[in-house]
């Protein structure tokens, strides 16, 4: 025991006069201190790991042995992840390091959805099971300060869901960062026709073990939105439309969670969202039928909605790191509840050619229940191959009563047109495979497969059983070659080939056939024979830093199936709105973007992308042959009038562009912005103008088949806004104005 116990000693001394203090220096480009900056030090050997942050001064110090490999990862909100293998000698007592300023760091964010999201919404990895009006709910409801930073992916790997052949935009929320006690105050709004304006806060709080969070915002949206079109029945027959729509809501969030570090190795993690939506809309609508000069028709149309609608969100999640290469296992568990209670009072007045009128109100309740399970491996092994495997399972159930009532002779009667109940159930489950390897430190080779099957049962009651039910299974396969082709100021310019499969899904609207009335002239309704489509996309592209500066590709689709509008067999003078399958669509597309590079008092990029549509199929019984091209431009300058002051422009402009078979005439904005710091960074103030020249009124035309239209709508997009944000605790550099303007789109 004598001899252990001083084996044990001479080993410990012997570690103990090789082991060093270094003294690790972390600024920024401007040899300025980065202060909280978190460093964790990992020694590649037995994977002890040490922890800490740096103080005032930028500075932070770390015991460590000598002549052994250690892997350093510093971190920085607002900055690009500093990681590298470093093996510490003696006499080496000191590290300057550089962090480089990541450009996807955002200031305030506001986003608007006035079409259909083209991608899938993630917000923190999950995808939102939601419609694209909840999503955009959710996400305008957002405060400024609690987005961490927004990733594009572009063309996602099989270990994301296949429905998503329009790619992912993942929101990125801030959490607690283990820096201490920061936080932020901001308030502000936007004039265009009418108001809108905001006020929120975050706090955030660290310990050694254990993060927390809380974050909150209030506003009050107001904007007004017109539209006016003309649709040709004969030479000498038309109809006239003109609507008015007023978007009012009041809306409220409150986000919070943390972490706890359960072990050095295992990490427990809890996310909650509530999302409180109280709207009301109002919509007016003229529509004329003109015969030659005369007027044939006509009718005055009003609607008025006042809802109120809340969504929980709740996100459990483990990580288990099984070594410091990154191997990990992370289990995710979500439960979303959602309920919409909508009340709306409508009139329908006739002018022409007699006078009356028809008053009506009804009551639309909604509610959604969404479960998911998520399991992800990642794994390295040697010789630089990695591992991905996992599963997922989604349940929804959803339930839907619209009660609508006509008011005659002071009597309510059940109006049928607009009366319905129905429940929806979906079931996707998914598991997936996908392995990765490093060839001669240049070439990176990626194969993966993902399977899914998809349980859909949909179940009308009233006014009239419409059941369906959809049961399949799906294979989508995934091909990736990557190679390093050379280096631009030590970043790596690289070449990409991919081949992905992705699928499209019809939803409950689009197949449950019910007729929604909208007014005299038109009505919707699904269709229960819709099949899914299936895109193939191939693509090769060049990328800086991930982000494509050129790229060619073609998307291949079968079985397309779009939003259409036909006329009604038996009344001519009605459209009916609803989906089909058309046949197979070729997209052949080229995009390009050069830049000067971020850093100095003038940074700009600029890009376009070109669009080639070749459609062929049926549509009404007919042949269908529809080839359209279009062009988009954008840019965006940064210019630093002062040390303190900078300006911003943005810009974009949309040629001969095309939405479903909508015919889209030239269209675009340009905006500026001007942020100044104050009190060392912790006040910010921003300016800004959306749409300076009002040039996003949006022209468009339809012309198939029978049906023959024209028209133009304009959102309240031209707006002038003030923020302000004042940022209490440690300065954090993500509170810095984002690569773009401060207000978003």
């Amino acid at each position: 025991m004598n001899r252990f116990v001083v084996l044990l000693s001479l080993i410990f001394i012997y570690n103990f006069s090789f082991a060093q203090s270094i003294s690790l220096n972390v600024k920024d480009k401007k040899k300025e201190p980065l202060i909280g900056a978190t460093i964790k030090i990992t020694n590649v050997k037995d994977s002890t790991k040490q922890m800490s942050v740096t103080d005032i001064d930028g500075k932070a110090n770390l015991q460590v042995a000598n002549n052994q490999l250690y892997k350093l990862n510093i971190s920085y909100i607002g900055f690009q992840n500093f990681e590298k293998v470093i093996s510490f000698k003696e006499g080496k007592m000191k590290l300057d390091i550089e962090m480089k300023e990541d450009n996807q760091s955002l200031g305030e964010v506001v986003i608007q959805a006035k079409r259909p999201l083209p991608a899938v919404v993630y917000i923190n990895g999950k995808e939102q099971k939601m419609s694209t009006q909840d999503i955009a709910t959710i996400l305008k409801s957002l405060p400024p300060s609690s987005i961490q930073k927004i990733e594009v992916l572009r063309t996602p790997s099989t270990k994301y869901d296949a429905a998503s052949s329009g790619g992912i935009v993942n929101v990125i929320l801030k959490k607690g960062v283990k820096i201490g006690q920061t936080g932020s105050i901001n308030f502000g709004g936007n004039q265009g026709y009418y108001g809108y304006q905001f006020i929120g806060g975050n706090f955030n709080n660290s310990g050694e073990k254990t993060t927390y969070y809380v974050s909150a915002n209030y506003s009050q949206r107001d904007a007004l939105e017109t539209l006016n079109s003309n649709r040709y029945f004969t030479s000498d027959s038309l109809l006239n439309q003109s609507a008015s729509t007023r978007n009012k809501a009041k809306q409220i969030y409150l986000g919070f969670g943390g972490t706890y570090d359960l072990t050095k190795k295992f990490e427990l993690s809890y996310d909650g969202r509530v999302n409180t939506n109280l709207p009301n809309p109002t919509t007016t609508n003229w529509n004329t039928l003109h015969s030659g000069q005369n007027i044939q028709s006509q009718y005055y149309n009003s609607i008025d909605n006042n809802a109120k609608s809340i969504s929980f969100q709740n996100d459990f999640g483990t990580k288990y790191k099984f070594d410091s290469l990154g191997s990990e296992l992370v289990t995710n568990f979500n439960y979303n509840f959602y309920r919409n209670d909508a009340d709306q009072n409508y009139g329908i007045t006739r002018l022409l050619p007699t006078n009356s009128s028809v008053n009506g109100f009804g009551n639309n309740l909604q509610q959604r229940n969404f479960f998911m399970l998520q399991s992800d491996l990642t794994y390295f092994f040697p010789h630089k191959i990695k591992l991905e495997t996992g599963m997922k399972s989604t349940f929804q159930k959803y339930n839907s009563n619209a009660n609508y009532y006509i008011s005659l002779n002071n009597n309510n009667v059940s109006d049928p047109s607009r009366t319905n109940a129905f429940n929806y159930t979906e079931n996707i489950n998914s598991v997936y495979l996908q392995g990765s390897k490093t060839f001669w430190e240049k070439f990176i080779l990626k194969v993966g497969m993902r399977m899914e099957h998809t349980y859909m049962n949909g179940n009308q009651t009233i006014p009239s059983d419409t059941s369906f039910l959809v049961s399949r299974v799906d294979l989508f396969p995934y091909l990736y070659l990557s190679r390093s082709l050379f280096k631009i100021n030590t970043y790596d310019m690289r070449g990409y080939l991919i081949y992905r499969r992705s699928i499209n899904r019809p939803n409950y609207e689009n197949l449950n056939p019910y007729i929604k009335y909208v007014d005299q002239f038109l009505y919707e309704t699904g269709n229960p024979s819709l099949k899914p489509q299936f895109t193939d996309n191939y693509e090769a592209n060049i990328s800086f830093q991930d982000y494509p500066i050129f790229a060619i590709g073609q998307n291949y689709t079968s079985d397309i199936f779009s939003n259409v509008i036909y006329q009604d067999k038996t009344l001519p003078n009605v459209a009916v709105k609803t989906y089909d399958n058309l046949g197979k669509n070729k997209e052949t597309y080229f995009r390009f973007a050069g830049a000067l590079p971020p850093g100095g008092k003038y940074f700009f990029v600029a890009g376009a992308q070109y669009n080639l549509n070749e459609y062929s199929g049926i549509y009404e019984g007919k042949p269908l042959t529809f080839n359209r091209g279009s062009w988009r431009f954008f840019t965006f300058h940064s210019l630093k009038l002062f040390p303190h002051t900078k300006l911003t422009m943005h810009g974009f402009i949309m040629m001969n562009g095309q939405q479903n078979f909508y015919e889209l005439q030239n269209f675009g904005q340009i905006s500026f912005g001007l942020n100044q710091e104050l009190l060392k960074g912790k006040l910010n103030i921003n300016l800004n103008m959306n749409d300076v020249l009002r040039t996003m009124k949006v022209q468009f035309s339809l012309n198939q088949g029978s049906i023959l239209s024209n028209g133009e709508r304009y959102s309240d997009n031209q707006r002038i806004g003030l923020s302000v944000r004042y940022n209490f605790g440690i300065k954090r550099k993500e509170e810095k104005p984002g690569m773009f303007n401060n207000d978003e789109n």
